[in-house]
């Protein structure tokens, strides 16, 4: 709503400097002594009311063609500065003759000082005019290219995020498939936690950043299916700092690292692994989010670089350039850690 804009948003600029310009007139001929001489205060008045409705026509005439698509040319500008400043002498003298004695208006010779004047006057502001104009032109530019670039943006986001679901889904179909020939029961129970994390999934696919408080929910879903299926080969830990519940994160980019961790951990491993998830606020702000497992990174498994890519391009695109994904190994784990900005 309009109330709502800043007072400096909301003022007339355009009038502002109009009255300011040419009430400049009969100011100065207040100061410079014309006091002696009333008429002549009359005459700048006289003036600068007609500079203000000379130039205000000049004004739709410009705004007229713009709004028509057709660009202002220098020619065109300097050409009404020629016609603007002739029209202002005459009107001019038309003042003189209305508010001062005849005696003051002889001959000539004063014709071509008023027109340099009016000329100048007329080009100092059409200059000033087209100046405004090109600046206010240049922010309206500016602001298209950043809202074209917040869209593509968000399509990148969504694309990227469309990368992740059906390849979390695909794995733990498979999942269900191969358990429905061990154990029903298993496999019904895997299906229900699946459908949790298909909800989840719908619903967090509209917004481009979660609760962490709703990831881990999420994530404890797929482990609780994963655990069906590998029982005792595979433990997990869940540590979440004090007053991190609503530190916000791309969703299903925890999903992402910790399907990685279950099958590279666990899956691979004849004994299985434990499943390590961490969230600490370090001493400068910023939110450690770690998931480690037992194992050694794989370098050539496509699945986790493109899982790795994806989740480093969402946390760009969704909190900044200052969101990183780090994996390292360590004394035989796994470590894939977040870090998020302090406003996360």
């Amino acid at each position: 709503m309009t109330h709502d804009r800043p007072l400096l948003a909301r003022l007339n600029w355009y009038w502002i400097f109009q009255l300011a310009g040419w009430g400049f007139l009969p100011v100065f001929a207040i100061v410079t002594g014309a006091m002696r001489m009333p008429g002549l205060i009359w005459v700048m008045c006289w003036g600068g009311a007609t500079g203000i409705i000379i130039s205000d026509l000049w004004h739709r005439l410009l705004k007229r063609r713009t709004n028509n698509g057709r660009r202002i040319r220098w020619k065109l500008v300097l050409c009404g500065v020629l016609v603007l400043g002739i029209v202002h002498t005459g009107l001019q003298f038309l003042g003189f003759l209305m508010f001062t004695p005849s005696h003051m208006v002889n001959g000539y010779s004063w014709i071509p000082s008023a027109l340099m004047s009016w000329w100048s006057i007329y080009l100092v502001w059409n200059i000033f005019y087209m100046g405004v104009l090109s600046l206010r032109r240049a922010n309206r530019a500016e602001s298209e290219s950043l809202r074209l670039e917040i869209a593509a943006k968000d399509a990148e986001l969504r694309a990227l995020q469309a990368q992740v679901n059906p390849h979390f889904f695909f794995n733990s179909m498979n999942s269900v498939r191969a358990l429905i020939y061990e154990d029903q029961n298993a496999a019904a129970q895997m299906i229900d936690q699946l459908a949790s994390v298909m909800r989840y999934a719908l619903q967090s696919g509209h917004h481009d950043t979660v609760p962490l408080s709703a990831e881990i929910e999420a994530v404890q879903a797929y482990l609780a299916i994963e655990k069906i299926r590998f029982e005792e080969r595979m433990q997990v830990s869940v540590e979440i700092g004090p007053g991190l519940e609503k530190v916000r994160i791309p969703p299903m980019s925890l999903q992402t690292l910790v399907e990685n961790a279950v099958k590279y951990g666990v899956e691979t491993s004849a004994t299985g692994s434990e499943i390590r998830i961490r969230a600490q606020r370090i001493h400068d702000g910023s939110v450690h989010i770690e998931i480690a497992n037992l194992g050694a990174i794989v370098p050539f498994a496509n699945s986790t670089k493109v899982g790795l890519v994806n989740t480093r391009k969402r946390l760009a695109l969704a909190l900044g350039a200052n969101a990183q994904l780090d994996l390292s190994e360590n004394s035989g784990w796994v470590r894939a850690t977040l870090t998020l900005p302090e406003a996360a």
